[in-house]
């Protein structure tokens, strides 16, 4: 673990000769594809001879045979076939673009592709000009820093650390590439967590699957847990991404852990599926929040309207403006079938998921087709300030299509937010509480850090509450049915002007101007608290005629909503204060301000 550190901390500072010509925020921009060429130098190392002299019996070959016959001299997935190397490089100071740009052609394909991505043609350009002239300190600085002596998982925590802090030097935008890693940690101890037994299983192969995959820090984060889980288990990962950079950062890692990089494709998810009629055991994914989806409006519509539910998104479309749960209509295409063992998903999406869209509306449906089907399995309320680009509150959604016994037919809400913890807020533990603490320093919007350790609070308390499914404090398990609820249209009679009910065909005419709506839940409590089924009929006859006995319900018009109002189900009364709680408290000021008064003017 330290000489991974020592040899992130060295690449870090190679980042000081950036300084005054590169902005804080773009030094990810040069290091990044660095760190990548100087590793596949180094792993490159001891073949390279052999395959620069294989060369002339491949010359005749198409490009892709050429780069699987010298894949194989070279012992991985990836070859080069310039005659340079780092130590070339170094060695002619006068022509370091040329060589460069001489030395990064000479890759094979799948390598790089990744270097096209990241733009780093601009960067050798801009690092060259004479007004900066430091193309060839960099690259001489990286030539310096053996990576040769690291394995692949050992090295992938040297790329995600550097990730992870150039993330937060540009943390205005790191929220669209970057999830924090206690966030991912939590997911993943969920998602894992009802298949403990079946992953502990030697030579276990699952499969992991991100449809807006960033940097790749859900798939590496989970290969690591499951490795430090079961050393003999495999996680194989794929993803998507539409942000060239990160597309770039995320093969980077897979390419540098020894992952199959051509499981990571580029481009938007709802427009070209890059990996269509796959489906995956687990899938994790932190969307964009609120991002509108109107460029690929036709697109989606079209698959909508000629596939229905045989294609992504025959449930329901959401407004144009907030595409989140398009992301998940998508995921849960991608389930293995119940009898194959399911496939489990965690999603974080803001609150407008949770229940923005009227009964019959796209969000509406969308969450009705899910509950109904009974694939909601959980729903983790987290604290706010917690990402680096919003301070808004969030939620992970866990869904699964193979539920355990115990939890068929029923959601569980669990309340991570810390709002309410009574007993540390009475202690005078302000600034922490059982599920985040207050960080030292501010990264943006994200002020407050979930800690990772233990059962009694954060990351550890978090998911034995999950795991327990035992209601309490900071835990709610009701029937999915507790979600829905009738849209019903209230009509009363219109009246001439003497106050007769006026009629048509015998029945009466309805007054617009006093036409009303009611949402009656499909669930009522009864007198012990229980939750017991009702009728439109029931509620109708119940809340509404006692107060407008010649009121009815036009049944055409009654529609079928589902919407999950995760604040009222947490919320607690607490009675006003009394008149002389608050007249005491005015005196007690008023007697201070007179002592400070008088000590002034002592």
């Amino acid at each position: 673990m330290t000489q991974f550190q020592d040899k992130a901390n060295l690449i870090w500072e190679v980042a000081d000769l950036l300084r005054g010509d590169y902005k804080q925020s773009d030094y990810g921009k040069v290091i990044l594809p660095m760190t990548v060429l100087r590793r596949l130098d180094c792993v490159l190392q001891p073949t390279k001879a052999k395959v620069f002299a294989f060369l002339p019996k491949v010359e005749t070959l198409a490009d892709s045979a050429k780069d699987v016959t010298l894949n194989k001299i070279a012992g991985q997935k990836f070859h080069n076939r310039s005659q340079f190397d780092f130590a070339k490089l170094v060695a002619d100071p006068n022509h370091i673009a040329a060589n460069l740009r001489n030395y990064i052609n000479g890759y094979s394909a799948s390598a790089r592709e990744i270097i096209d991505y990241f733009k780093f043609d601009d960067q050798i350009d801009r690092m060259d000009d004479p007004k900066a002239d430091i193309l060839f300190q960099v690259v001489k600085r990286f030539s310096e820093i053996d990576l040769s002596g690291m394995d692949s998982m050992q090295m992938g925590y040297i790329f995600e650390d550097l990730i992870r802090r150039f993330a937060e030097q540009s943390n205005e935008t790191a929220g669209e590439h970057f999830t924090p890693r206690e966030v991912i940690k939590l997911m993943v101890n969920v998602l894992f967590s009802e298949d403990r037994q079946t992953l502990t299983q030697k030579g276990i192969i699952k499969t992991l699957y991100d449809p807006a995959c960033g940097t790749g820090g859900m798939l590496s984060i989970a290969d690591r847990h499951l490795l430090d889980f079961n050393p003999d288990a495999k996680l194989e990962v794929f993803g998507q991404e539409i942000n060239p950079e990160s597309y770039a950062i995320c093969k980077s890692d897979m390419l540098i852990k020894g992952q199959n990089p051509s499981n990571i494709k580029f481009g938007n998810t709802f427009t070209v599926d890059g990996l269509e009629g796959e489906a995956f055991d687990y899938m994790l994914s932190n969307p964009p929040f609120g991002v509108d989806w109107k460029k690929a409006e036709k697109t989606i519509k079209q698959e909508a309207e000629k596939c229905g539910y045989a294609g992504r998104f025959g449930a329901g479309l959401p407004r144009i403006n907030d595409g989140s749960l398009l992301f998940l209509q998508h995921m849960i295409s991608k389930m293995k079938p119940a009898e194959d063992g399911g496939s489990r998903i965690g999603i974080v999406f803001n609150g407008s998921p949770l229940f923005t869209g009227q009964a019959g509306g796209g969000e509406s449906n969308i969450r009705q087709w899910i509950i109904e089907n009974d694939w909601l399995e959980a729903i983790i309320a987290l604290p706010d300030q917690l990402f680096y680009n919003t301070g808004i509150s969030t939620y992970i959604w866990i869904l699964t299509n193979d539920k355990s016994p115990q939890r068929r037919g029923k959601v569980q809400l669990i309340n991570a937010t810390g709002a309410k913890d009574e007993e540390l807020i009475a202690a005078g533990q302000r600034d922490f509480n059982r599920f985040w603490e207050k960080m030292s320093r501010s990264l943006g919007n994200k002020r407050k850090q979930i800690p990772e350790n233990g059962e009694t609070k954060g990351i550890g308390l978090i998911t034995k509450l999950y795991g327990d499914f035992v209601e309490g404090e900071f835990v709610k398990i009701v029937p999915n049915e507790f979600f829905g609820y009738w849209r019903v249209t209230v009509e009363q009679p219109l009246r001439d002007a003497i106050g007769k009910v006026i009629k048509t065909k015998g029945k009466p005419k309805p007054d617009t101007s006093l036409r009303d709506y009611e949402n009656i839940p499909f669930l009522r409590e009864d007198a012990d608290g229980g939750l017991v089924p009702q009728t439109i009929e029931e509620y109708f006859e119940r809340e509404v005629l006692p107060h407008v006995p010649d009121a009815w319900v036009d049944e055409g018009k009654t529609k079928t909503g589902y919407e999950i109002n995760f604040t009222k189900y947490f919320y607690e009364f607490k009675p006003l204060r009394s008149l002389a709680e608050i007249r005491a408290d005015i005196l007690a000021l008023e007697q201070s301000s007179i002592e400070l008064e008088h000590q002034v003017l002592a």
